[in-house]
């Protein structure tokens, strides 16, 4: 499986008008979590994070919340930002715009945010375009660190070192809270909170 851990600069300077990182002076770092809520999953994100005053930003698929609405609404009473993430995980360069769109609104409906992520990170200039009209009035957040939970073929440590060697100040780190990712994130993310809790980073929520 091929993918960035780091996104490239000429990637960033290809797509703009996308958030990739936060140029911050202070040592903070955005835990973000894709394709919740997922009753084990994220309830344990939220066990974890709690444990380190940590905020994260929990980018929800329409459907996941209707399925769950207690977990989602939880996200919300601890302090934590909810983006959307579609209503049902699509990829915005296989599917016309107008059900893309249509589908993001649909989302919408369930999931109060002006922060989007485009599952798989695919979604064309035009789509964004839409996304920034007032109709919507959503900016389009991707990520600067990649974690690979998602992917079978690394180990967990291999899933770890992906971030412990990549991220430092301002970056958007992704990780994801579902059936997938479960056994990866289990031993991912204590490890990455301990490490730059002790190094003196802050976690917090993406808020625009």
């Amino acid at each position: 499986m091929m993918y960035f851990v780091q996104t490239p600069w000429w990637v960033k300077k290809l797509y703009p008008g996308r958030i990739w990182q936060f140029d911050n002076k202070k040592k903070a770092l955005y835990l973000t979590f894709d394709d919740g809520p997922h009753p084990e999953a994220t309830s344990f994100v939220l066990d974890e994070l709690q444990k380190y005053a940590a905020k994260g930003t929990f980018f929800c698929i329409g459907k996941n919340v209707v399925n769950n609405p207690l977990l989602y609404q939880r996200i919300i009473d601890e302090g934590h930002a909810v983006g959307n993430h579609t209503y049902d995980h699509l990829n915005g360069w296989k599917t016309t715009d107008a059900l893309y769109l249509e589908n993001i609104a649909e989302g919408k409906k369930y999931i109060d945010s002006n922060l989007f992520r485009p599952p798989y990170g695919k979604i064309t200039r035009f789509q964004q375009k839409q996304l920034r009209l007032p109709r919507y009035g959503m900016y389009t957040i991707m990520w600067s660190v990649l974690s690979g939970d998602f992917d079978k073929e690394i180990s967990n440590e291999r899933c770890l070192q992906n971030v412990l060697y990549h991220a430092g100040a301002g970056d958007i780190i992704v990780l994801h809270d579902s059936e997938k990712s479960i056994d990866k994130i289990r031993f991912v993310l204590p490890g990455l909170l301990n490490y730059f809790a002790g190094k003196g980073f802050t976690f917090e929520k993406i808020s625009l």
